[in-house]
């Protein structure tokens, strides 16, 4: 059986525990990888005058010896894709 390796804009789903997450692979790194289960946008800060980040990111950490229970489902190009 072949080992997957998660990329940036990957779709999985995660059985963590008999729950399953799912979401785009939001970063990589060689000791953990984030999940991006959720997006909304961010409301307006009163003491900022112009704002850098329009939306809050809700992301799972899962590291590698996680991985093992990652499907793969699909890829993306890039994360300005909305499918």
């Amino acid at each position: 059986m072949k080992i997957y390796v998660p990329k940036v804009n990957d779709y999985v789903k995660w059985n963590k525990n008999g729950i399953i997450h799912e979401g785009w692979v939001y970063f990589v790194d060689s000791a953990y990888i984030t999940i991006e289960t959720g997006v909304k946008p961010k409301p307006n800060c009163e003491y900022t005058r112009e704002e850098k980040h329009k939306f809050i990111h809700t992301l799972l950490l899962c590291y590698p010896h996680q991985w093992k229970d990652l499907t793969y489902v699909k890829s993306r190009k890039s994360v300005y894709e909305t499918e």
